[in-house]
């Protein structure tokens, strides 16, 4: 039986390598339909943290006057790596949905479309981290050596979102109403993560929250680098980085298995 496993999982993630120019054509047109009618265009990527960043920083830091040292950076950081945990979020639920035309024709393999928008709002992150080097030139705050740990975070959350996009994505075809609950899940997870807040200001008794929530520990993980010049979490990134690629596999697994439902559901 495992054997039979092993061999349909083989086979699927080579249909799946089969069409990497698909995914790399649909990554491409994503990227060029996100700004396609905009007057600045490919400028929205970095202007679109940036305003973010300032938004936050008058309300908290001016307005509120609750702004730690270096609060700026403090602000970029944490929206920069939110911004694309939350842009996979709401994507996702029609990640497979708005490509059913094609699908009907054509065989493909439908996680394609989730890992899509993993990638596609990859591309945006990145050039959210020239925004942030920005901010840390600009506040004279130079990374040390263990800046070298910044690739790993970044594949940590990579995989991390590719689960939740699998899942969601999956999900969303037999429950069309869970993409209307997407901006209230997103928005609970934004305050219950240290974003916009220091995880250190909670209480004893829910700190807790900040542990087990893999947002947090990877937003942490971004500020210990490149602001606090420490080294991060490493048994956390680790844990959760293992756990996302063993639930990545099993949806790779379920989808292989249930691609017909998907069809008849569509």
């Amino acid at each position: 039986m495992n054997g039979g496993v092993h061999e349909s999982m083989k086979q699927y993630l080579y249909e799946i390598l089969k069409r990497k120019d698909l995914l790399i054509y649909l990554v491409k047109s994503g990227l060029k339909a996100e700004h396609r009618n905009s007057y600045l265009g490919y400028f929205w990527w970095l202007l679109d943290p940036l305003i973010n960043v300032i938004v936050y920083y008058f309300l908290i830091g001016i307005v509120l006057g609750r702004g730690e040292e270096n609060f700026a950076v403090f602000l970029v950081i944490g929206l920069v790596s939110w911004r694309w945990t939350s842009t996979v979020i709401n994507s996702s639920a029609k990640a497979i949905l708005k490509y059913s035309s094609i699908i009907n024709q054509v065989y493909l393999p439908k996680s394609i479309f989730p890992m899509t928008q993993v990638f596609t709002h990859l591309i945006n992150y990145l050039f959210g981290l020239v925004i942030i080097a920005i901010f840390l030139v600009v506040n004279g705050i130079i990374p040390g050596w263990q800046v070298i740990y910044l690739p790993l975070v970044i594949v940590v959350q990579l995989v991390f979102l590719l689960s939740i996009s699998l899942f969601f994505a999956y999900v969303s075809v037999f429950i069309r109403d869970i993409d209307n609950l997407m901006s209230h899940l997103v928005r609970v997870v934004f305050y219950s993560s240290p974003i916009i807040w220091a995880g250190g200001r909670l209480p004893d008794d829910l700190q807790w929250v900040v542990d087990i929530n893999p947002v947090a520990q990877i937003v942490n993980a971004y500020r210990d680098i490149l602001m606090y010049q420490a080294n991060p979490n490493l048994l956390a990134l680790v844990s959760i980085g293992l756990a996302s690629v063993l639930i990545s596999a099993l949806f790779l697994y379920y989808y292989s298995k249930n691609e017909h439902k998907i069809i008849k559901a569509l």
